[in-house]
């Protein structure tokens, strides 16, 4: 296999082109009408409905290497590590409350999404089970395999689970703030801080590299975000740089996400599609009504507002709601750890609970 190959993952480079072009057409084109998030939801939406009508070029249908996210996630984790506030350890001192709430959150939202799969959905246990988990991508689908489960519903119902949060989630705050967020409200993740130069990028991307590295190495959750996250927020804490990663960096990051991201929602019957979004939205439904009740109640105790705390209970995908978090200038920091923390307990919880099911 050629190093070409390997690279591209065995999609013709000019397959890859045109479905990047068609997603940045599609985040260009959100961005112009003000949406939400638009670099993300516009890129991920036009490549899904392209998908859809299943055109070839090269070939090959709409496709992208999947492991190239990976290379920009760091990123997000670098800017959100900038934003760690002077006074971090004396905010984090309040947040014991929320973070003691995923204890509960966590087994409430995986027992309720098990039993609306299982009898209102008519899954078999594994898939319902697994299905169920509000966290844990990867290792629900691992889990899922080796217990029998529907791997096609299990993916596209994991799958939604982190589309619709990240669709539904910037156009309610839209609503609410009654302005766009995301790339649509003009996000730039340098604003206030230090112009880049050699030195500084020198040292983001030394943060990033080294972060991943170390966090890969000592199995943490999303090591590819809380790696670089962390060591942002050393390098930052101890004055090696007073830069964050630009602000283009940060909508290239949301374009390549959402490409890739549109690029999966495929091959599914539309009887399977449709059961699964009808799922989907009734579990997120369930969770967010949970997490808006939590944040009610807490969101006076832990220093943060609603919307802050409704984030960082959101079963979306961690990088997703980060940048979410980013775009509305709310505690970027609070919210990932709380999902961080989130997908740790979601695995566990799942583990655990394997046995009360008979799996």
């Amino acid at each position: 296999m050629s190093a070409l190959t390997r690279f591209t993952n065995g999609i013709p480079p000019l397959t890859i082109l045109a479905t990047f072009a068609l997603g940045g057409a599609g985040g260009l084109l959100a961005a112009w009408l003000g949406l939400p998030l638009a670099m993300l939801l516009g890129s991920m939406t036009a490549v899904t409905l392209a998908s859809a009508l299943g055109p070839r070029i090269g070939g090959h249908a709409l496709a992208v290497p999947q492991k190239w996210r990976y290379v920009l996630v760091p990123i997000v984790g670098t800017a959100i590590g900038a934003s760690f506030p002077p006074d971090f350890a004396s905010q984090a001192r309040h947040w014991w409350l929320t973070m003691a709430a995923l204890l509960l959150f966590i087994p409430t939202a995986h027992a309720l999404g098990y039993l609306l799969f299982g009898r209102l959905g008519g899954l078999n246990r594994p898939t319902a089970y697994f299905a169920a988990m509000p966290g844990g991508f990867i290792e629900s689908l691992d889990m899922g395999e080796k217990a029998g489960a529907d791997m096609p519903m299990l993916i596209m119902l994991q799958l939604l689970r982190l589309i619709l949060c990240i669709v539904l989630i910037p156009i309610a705050f839209s609503l609410i703030e009654g302005h766009a967020v995301g790339s649509a409200s003009g996000l730039a993740a340098g604003a206030g801080h230090a112009a880049l130069t050699a030195w500084d990028a020198a040292v983001l991307t030394l943060i990033a590299v080294s972060g991943w590295f170390i966090a890969s190495r000592l199995n943490f959750p999303a090591a590819v975000l809380s790696g670089p996250l962390l060591m942002s927020g050393l390098a930052h804490a101890l004055g090696l740089t007073a830069a964050v990663p630009p602000g283009w960096m940060v909508l290239v990051t949301q374009w390549v996400m959402g490409t890739s991201l549109g690029v999966r929602l495929t091959g599914f019957t539309r009887g399977e599609a449709g059961l699964a979004l009808r799922l989907s939205l009734a579990h997120i439904g369930l969770m967010l009504g949970i997490a808006l009740g939590i944040a009610l109640l807490a969101s006076g105790p832990v220093g943060e507002p609603v919307s802050a705390v409704v984030l960082a209970f959101a079963p979306g995908g961690v990088t997703e709601m980060s940048l979410v978090a980013l775009s509305l200038h709310l505690s970027a920091v609070y919210v990932t750890l709380h999902h961080l923390a989130r997908i740790v307990l979601a695995v566990l919880v799942a583990r655990i609970g394997q046995r009360w099911v008979g799996l």
